[in-house]
């Protein structure tokens, strides 16, 4: 029998097989202000590229079972949803800028870094901003993240980006980039170096199985893109239609 993946029930079940094998679920922010190391713990992330209403109903399942995770929003309007930013950090989650900013300044550096430190300041009114990362972008030629090959994000009261703060060769990436798991194959830029204990997986069931086989490690960090999570089956059958006809224009012509 078929069981679709993709869904805020299936999304229930992973946060449910990660609580019950005691893995404490963190923010960004929280677990860089943490002041013991836990043994088993998962930084869990939202990339809201689009679709910010589905960004709060995940926010609001979090809140229900006590997690508090990041939601990292984009300046463009298909993200910036100023109310449901509000919401979001009322339940205690933590908020950052999602930047694309060398994308929309067209590689100028100068114009680039003068868009970040005020789009920046636009999401520091809802929360007080403290981690950041890039949007890929992957069908444009600009890679967001070079920015700070002439810049320094820590000159902005920034404590971390997670693509050059955290030690990937020592904690599982697991992103649903491409509506897929195993994100290689289809991502363009949301990619780490990966050590042997990164593997990939089909499919949500097969980390949920995993983690309740106690075959994961003890540091994962997640990254979850809400707007890939739907419950109306309309929307689900759409956003995996558009999401295999994009997977297959970034694999033969952008996957490298």
């Amino acid at each position: 029998m078929f069981t679709k993946d993709f869904t805020f029930s299936v999304y229930e079940k992973l946060l449910h097989s990660l609580i019950s094998a005691n893995y404490e679920i963190l923010s960004y922010e929280d677990y860089l202000s943490s002041k013991h190391s836990p043994d088993k713990y998962v930084i869990l992330r939202h990339d809201v590229d689009k679709l910010p209403l589905n960004a709060l109903k995940m926010a609001m399942l979090e809140n229900s079972l006590n997690i508090k995770s990041t939601y990292y929003f984009r300046i463009v309007k298909k993200s910036n949803n100023p109310k449901i930013i509000k919401k979001i950090a009322s339940l205690g989650h933590e908020i950052g800028y999602h930047y694309e900013d060398l994308t929309l300044a067209k590689g100028n550096f100068e114009k680039a870094i003068n868009l970040f430190e005020k789009n920046l300041n636009y999401f520091r009114k809802f929360y007080d901003v403290k981690t950041i990362v890039y949007h890929g972008s992957p069908l444009t030629k600009w890679n967001n993240k070079d920015i700070w090959k002439k810049y320094n994000y820590k000159d902005f009261n920034i404590l971390a980006e997670p693509f050059f703060d955290i030690d990937f060769s020592k904690t599982l990436y697991l992103t649903d980039t491409g509506r897929s798991w195993n994100g290689r194959k289809y991502s363009v830029r949301d990619r780490v170096n990966l050590n042997s204990e990164n593997k990939s997986y089909n499919s949500t069931f097969q980390i949920i199985n995993a983690i309740n086989n106690n075959s994961l490690p003890g540091r994962i960090h997640i990254n979850v893109h809400s707007q890939r999570w739907h419950t109306n089956p309309i929307f689900w059958i759409w956003e995996l239609f558009f999401q295999n006809i994009k997977n297959i224009i970034k694999r033969y012509f952008f996957v490298k």
